[in-house]
């Protein structure tokens, strides 16, 4: 069926495979996917009065399964109570990093990336204006990187080239003639380690066109890397994406759609069966159905009303219940119900029933923690080595250090009950006294708990209060010598 509704999309022999495959992800994903379908699910006959097949109409229930999957999996990947803290030995860099993710808003422009990346590929990229760090994701559609043969993972160059109309063009600045409004245009950007490179744009039917370069919109930064960072979302795959998220579920989906569409059709049809009506059948006259009116038949007549019973409806919703939960195992999303949730449970227990759920996260965590989040913050790094940067009220964000260390430390699954801090402040405790764990080390195990920044600070605070509980002895503060040390001595 997929195929079948896909084949209803119109094709643009100008682009490449790729950029029609993830054009028909993005497109369930957003819900258009069913687009490319003329008429609507009520329309069985055309206005030649032939008939109409299901597989050529839009459902009219539609349950996006594939968008329930890609947000429950990235809200446990970058919400604001899942979003990792960025660990570093050296306290500046440590304090001017935690500042430039809450300028630039790095939880959120992680979000947009997870959900826009999982159809395969993501791009982001880091822009420095007026002394401020931007992060924005970029759909990778018409996007083409190159990385280099002797370091895969690092990238060498970034092509955007798409089509834009005439008008268009026009309405951003560029000068076309009036001739050209209705056609459309190539535009192209290059990203490399030295320059943002813009081009003219050039007429598609235009051939053997050399692009021209467009000095006055080319930007030359001159980092000495590309400023972006390419995501491939899930592993399974050798190619510049990854694997998708929600595709082993689109089937089902579609399946979903159509058969709760039908039951919908069958229960409004219930409402307001088909009269037959078996000849002979009565006199003259409108007939008029209705419980105040009364239908006369000859002794060999008949009439009845056509109906369906109820138990169709209840197989149809049974059915499409059972394809979720084949959907849901197959992509990894969460198949618990809130209905057998009697009461609150641990955070462990989520875990053990979210299981399916947390391993997708878990994976994901790799190609957007350890892989894009920490590569992202990398370059901030050695661009505020280069740059006084600035939060938006223009204070200066603090110094940085190239040599140190960076990662991330992320917090729990699911937020801890009151049980569960209990046993781990017990459990911390026990390791504490027997000296196999460390003051920081317990401090850093619970950080996310209970939103703790920073970590020095929080010891330090913690010596200060320890220091301050300690109060002399009246004896001991006018210098005698209590009579237990006497007797000591």
């Amino acid at each position: 069926m997929f195929r079948t509704i896909a084949a209803t999309i119109p094709v643009d022999p100008d682009y490449p495979p790729r950029t029609r495959r993830l054009d028909l992800l993005m497109r369930v994903l957003d819900g258009r996917f069913y687009d490319g379908l003329r008429y609507a699910f009520g329309e069985e006959k055309s206005g030649a009065g032939e008939y109409i097949p299901i597989r050529e109409r839009r459902p009219a229930v539609r349950y996006n399964l594939s968008r329930i999957v890609v947000s429950d999996s990235v809200s446990l990947l970058f919400s604001e109570g899942h979003f990792p803290m960025v660990d570093c030995p050296d306290r500046g860099t440590r304090d001017a990093i935690l500042a430039l993710v809450k300028d630039c808003r790095l939880n959120a422009a992680m979000l947009d990336a997870a959900l826009m990346g999982s159809v395969g590929s993501v791009v982001l990229w880091l822009r420095l204006l007026r002394n401020r760090v931007f992060v924005q994701p970029l759909s990778t559609l018409y996007l083409t990187p190159t990385f280099d043969s002797q370091a895969p993972d690092r990238l060498l160059a970034v092509r955007e080239q798409y089509k834009v109309p005439g008008k268009a063009l026009l309405e951003r600045g560029y000068s076309v003639a009036e001739a050209d409004l209705g056609a459309d245009f190539w535009f192209r950007r290059d990203w490399d380690a030295d320059a943002e490179t813009w081009y003219l744009p050039w007429l598609v039917r235009s051939s053997g066109f050399q692009p021209q370069v467009d000095a006055e919109r080319t930007i030359v930064h001159n980092l000495g890397f590309v400023p972006m960072v390419w995501v491939r979302n899930l592993p399974g795959s050798e190619d510049i994406d990854g694997g998708c998220t929600f595709e082993a579920a689109i089937d089902s989906q579609i399946e979903i759609d159509y058969q709760l569409s039908q039951a919908g059709r069958g229960l409004k049809y219930s409402s307001d069966p088909t009269l037959l009506i078996k000849e002979p059948a009565m006199g003259g006259g409108a007939l008029v159905k209705g419980g105040g009116n009364a239908i006369v038949v000859d002794k060999d007549g008949d009439a009845r009303m056509l109906e369906i019973g109820g138990s169709a409806a209840a197989a149809v919703i049974d059915y499409c219940r059972t394809l979720r939960e084949l959907a849901l195992e197959a992509v990894g999303g969460n198949r618990s119900s809130a209905d057998k949730i009697s009461a609150a449970q641990s955070g462990r227990a989520m875990e053990l029933m979210n299981q399916s759920l947390i391993w997708l996260a878990d994976k994901l965590r790799i190609s957007y923690g350890e892989g894009a989040l920490l590569d992202l913050v990398r370059m901030m790094v050695v661009i505020g080595q280069r740059y006084r940067l600035v939060d938006r009220d223009g204070h200066p964000v603090g110094q940085f250090s190239a040599t140190a260390p960076l990662s991330l430390r992320w917090p729990h699954w699911y937020a801890p009950t009151a049980d569960d801090r209990q046993a781990d402040a017990t459990t911390l405790k026990i390791h504490g006294d027997a000296g196999h764990l460390s003051r920081e080390t317990a401090v850093k195990a619970i950080a996310p708990d209970y939103d703790i920044e920073d970590i020095p600070a929080e010891l330090a605070r913690i010596a200060a209060d320890r220091q301050a509980t300690v109060v002399p002895s009246p004896a001991l503060s006018r210098g005698h010598t209590p009579a237990a040390a006497v007797a000591g001595s």
